[in-house]
């Protein structure tokens, strides 16, 4: 399906990575979730070159390749291997440099110093400094030990930070010296609302946090859904009490509906139940559509002041949607950065970002 073809091409991505420092059995396991998420050529091609340097997935086996386009090379046995010695697991790599980089991260004493800004710092920022620190220590980029607890307190250090109200919280409570990272109750105040994970997803993957995410524990990455078959089953009480507050939702709702008038406009792009008159503002010719008693309610200074509404709704839709396509397009750049992938920094180039082109053009035409 076309959703998953953002997150294809991360797996294409981290499995290119993984081929470039030896590691064929994690590019085999993320090209083949590629092909099932959305099929395409590239990742064809990748699985063939894997084939044709003659890995084959099984317990205990590891092909080296010099480079992703390079040879075929072969690690040869060794006459005097003993048949119960198991390989080096090469998938677990990492550098002195990684492990140190994980060793400071645990010994930060708070979120600022943890992503490395100031009290003052600004939105830019705090978003250049995440991006560089969850690139940096993803369980797929650096798998010295600890580097999990270091991506979910990054992670978490974001959520807190970027959230005026949770940033108040933490200024006024963060004074007792715990590790940002450790999840006793005494820091339940500062619980992020969305996972490591799916924040990293929103910023590289051009995609949204979805029911079917996955949790950092104890440096283990868990299924929810998992989680959730393996509960014991409660009694027909217990789950009564946890279903009554949506009940009680969907009776509210209902209830404030009926009582509530219907809005006066409707700013979709074709008309609808109830709203079947095109109209166009005066001022900013915002196209909007109402019902065919609108022309009877509404004239004079109510016309005007409702059509005021109708233009404050339009721009802060413009705004929201535009800063949702700059998101998609930063993540797609630094992710062509960061793997040196062209094809993907020139998809990122040529993107277009409609709705701030149009916001740009009524910001002109008000000045």
């Amino acid at each position: 399906m076309e959703v998953n073809r953002d997150e294809a091409e991360r797996c294409i991505d981290i499995a290119a990575a993984a081929l470039k420092i030896h590691q064929p059995e994690k590019a085999l396991r993320f090209l083949e979730k590629a092909q099932r998420l959305f099929p395409t050529e590239k990742a064809q091609a990748l699985l063939d070159l894997i084939a044709r340097n003659g890995f084959t997935p099984r317990h205990g086996a590891h092909s080296d390749f010099s480079d992703v386009s390079g040879p075929r090379q072969r690690q040869a046995p060794h006459e005097d291997t003993k048949p119960e010695e198991k390989p080096s697991d090469t998938s677990r790599s990492y550098t002195a440099e990684q492990l140190e980089a994980v060793r400071r991260t645990k010994q930060c004493k708070d979120f600022y110093e943890i992503l490395g800004v100031q009290k003052d710092f600004s939105e830019d920022e705090l978003k250049r400094s995440y991006r560089k620190l969850a690139l940096k220590f993803h369980p797929d980029k650096n798998q010295a030990p600890g580097a999990t607890e270091a991506f979910k307190a990054i992670g978490n250090a974001y959520a807190v930070l970027s959230n005026a109200n949770k940033r108040r919280q933490y200024d006024q409570w963060g004074e007792e010296g715990r590790h940002p990272s450790s999840s006793g109750p005494e820091n339940g105040h500062f619980e992020p609302d969305i996972s490591p994970e799916d924040l990293f997803n929103m910023f590289f993957g051009g995609g949204y946090p979805s029911s079917n995410g996955h949790v950092y524990t104890n440096g283990r990455m868990r299924n929810q859904r998992r989680e959730r078959r393996e509960r014991p089953r409660d009694g027909g009480l217990a789950v009564f009490v946890q279903v009554m507050p949506i009940l009680i939702l969907v009776i509210v709702s209902a209830l404030s509906q009926i009582m509530v008038n219907s809005p006066s406009y409707s700013l979709s792009f074709r008309p609808s139940a109830g709203y079947t008159q095109k109209r166009l503002t005066e001022n900013l010719k915002v196209p909007y559509y109402v019902g065919e008693q609108f022309s009877k309610e509404f004239t004079g200074m109510n016309l005007k002041n409702l059509e005021r509404s109708v233009e404050d709704d339009y721009i802060s839709n413009l705004r929201n949607n535009c800063w949702k396509e700059k998101q998609q397009k930063e993540g797609m750049l630094y992710r062509a950065r960061y793997f040196g992938d062209s094809e993907l920094y020139q998809r990122a180039q040529r993107a277009r970002t409609p709705s701030c082109a149009k916001l740009s053009e009524i910001t002109a035409s008000l000045h």
